[in-house]
């Protein structure tokens, strides 16, 4: 059931080597995916290379790079049959600052669209029609905690933004899945990575387990929703977060 040998598999955001990204592209390696990863920058060749894999630089806020890494898929491994978007943060090449929503420029709101719920579109748009074509298909959405189930002051962009990611992963799950498509989506919590800040480590330590997560911990969640396993969980959200949304009493002490 967790087999994905001939399989052909998208990972977008997979740069970081201790980032979720890579952590999804390794577990999906390692199943026998025919795996392409991509990142904005030249760094995704190493990333390619630790695991024997198709790299590609694009910026997916761009409909015709998408449209050039899905036909170069394509052509080097065959259509796309798993789509994990995981690419989508604050920033990329670009500080975007805190501000409350009424504090937001016009461009910094256009930007956490187009980074998030735009990249999300444009590679789902384009996977599409081989999916459809076959019959086949996983879509495994990486969003966030932050925007469907809480938020942060000062995120209301972000968090906007992930939460349109839920939104169109039950659009597609509901339009698609009578062609044998779904769409799910994994929301994580704090998660450690190397871009992790102190604060950010201290609210996982908060968290019912008392630890943040791990990249693996979050890859292994959405290798199920990109499985056979998962063939009738469709539309739905995983929560990831080590049970940290189920306290409602927050900086009261202990629970």
């Amino acid at each position: 059931m967790f087999d994905f040998t001939g399989r052909v598999a998208v990972v977008t955001g997979a740069g970081s080597e201790t980032g979720i990204g890579f952590a999804i592209a390794q577990a999906l390696q390692k199943a026998g995916a025919r795996l392409c990863v991509t990142s904005t920058t030249k760094r995704i060749f190493d990333r390619a290379a630790t695991l024997g894999c198709m790299g590609h630089v694009a910026d997916l806020t761009d409909p015709a790079q998408v449209a050039d890494l899905f036909a170069e898929v394509e052509a080097q491994l065959g259509p796309v049959a798993v789509l994990v978007n995981n690419a989508g943060m604050v920033q990329s090449g670009k500080r975007v600052k805190r501000a409350k929503l009424g504090g937001l420029s016009d461009a910094d709101w256009a930007h956490h669209m187009a980074l998030n719920i735009g990249v999300t579109f444009h590679c789902i748009r384009a996977a599409l029609p081989a999916m459809q074509a076959a019959g086949y298909g996983r879509i495994v959405n990486i969003a966030s905690v932050t925007g469907p189930l809480v938020t942060i002051d000062g995120s209301s962009g972000y968090s906007t933004a992930k939460a349109a990611i839920t939104g169109m992963t039950r659009s597609v799950a509901l339009e698609y899945g009578r062609q044998g498509i779904t769409c799910n989506a994994v929301l994580p919590g704090w998660i450690g990575t190397a871009s992790s800040s102190p604060k950010e480590i201290r609210a996982g330590k908060a968290t019912p387990v008392g630890r943040p997560g791990s990249p693996e911990e979050v890859a292994a969640c959405a290798l199920f929703l990109a499985s056979d396993a998962a063939s009738y969980v469709n539309g739905a959200m995983l929560v990831v977060d080590g049970g940290n949304t189920l306290v409602e009493m927050k900086g009261a002490g202990d629970f």
